[in-house]
């Protein structure tokens, strides 16, 4: 099961499952998008495919997508909580605040409400994975993004304590944390405005949602017996959310 299926990470995790002929449950509101994809995959090696509106922030959506998705494919063994974004750049001295509460209840009561309606079958089941799409801002916040970071800071707190409360059940919790990717996260951070969000990856080789996808990958298909808590994967000219190397430096 894969939310926030329909572009970025979440498309290329789909992708990269779908080519190893998983069965697929795929969530986003976007669903002329999912619809597309879930046909391209239906003609490819994946078993199954499920796919329908899923807004994470919505608790009655979550519902209507578990239960469907129960029916058409039953539990899924492996969980990549991808839905989130960001929204604006705003200081907290001149912020208006108005994206607060949607990065909070995407990145965070998001996850919680699938979470929640994942969890406990997989425990009846015996087994499952659960992977968080985290972010390198959950571990170095930055200016302009207390809030965003603060539900990544976050997502690393809810990683921890599931992680203690099914020891012993043999339940896998991990988090891939990405820094740079050039997908429609600054798109979206810009409201839309391309030609802002283009500049973000202007002339800098940053991760591609691939990248990740092939670490989501890896995570959900080691030996039983081996969790990969927490994985930070960045490009290789980014060292932190403060420093990247945007090619010589000119003198003089």
């Amino acid at each position: 099961m894969v939310t926030g299926a329909s572009s970025g990470i979440g498309e290329a995790c789909a992708r990269r499952f779908a080519k190893d002929g998983y069965s697929l449950a795929l969530g986003a509101r976007r669903t002329e998008r999912l619809g597309a994809l879930a046909t391209e995959f239906r003609s490819g090696p994946a078993e199954k495919v499920f796919h329908a509106a899923l807004d994470v922030t919505q608790k009655a959506s979550v519902l209507a997508f578990v239960e469907q998705m129960k029916e058409e494919v039953g539990i899924p063994d492996i969980l990549v909580n991808n839905a989130g974004l960001a929204r604006g750049v705003e200081r907290l001295e001149d912020a208006q605040g108005e994206a607060w509460r949607e990065m909070v209840e995407t990145n965070l009561f998001g996850v919680l409400y699938v979470s929640r309606q994942i969890l406990p079958a997989m425990i009846e089941q015996g087994s499952g994975t659960i992977i968080m799409i985290g972010s390198i801002s959950g571990h170095r916040a930055y200016a302009g993004g207390s809030v965003y970071c603060a539900t990544k800071r976050a997502l690393q707190s809810v990683c921890q304590s599931m992680r203690m409360e099914t020891l012993g059940k043999n339940i896998r919790v991990c988090s891939v944390d990405p820094g740079l990717v050039e997908t429609e996260f600054s798109l979206v951070r810009f409201s839309g405005d391309k030609e802002r969000a283009d500049k973000v990856y202007e002339g800098i080789q940053v991760l591609r949602a691939e990248d990740i996808a092939d670490c989501v990958h890896f995570s959900a298909t080691r030996p039983a017996h081996v969790n990969v808590d927490d994985m930070i994967v960045m490009p290789t000219i980014q060292a932190d959310p403060y420093h990247l190397h945007r090619g010589e430096v000119e003198q003089g």
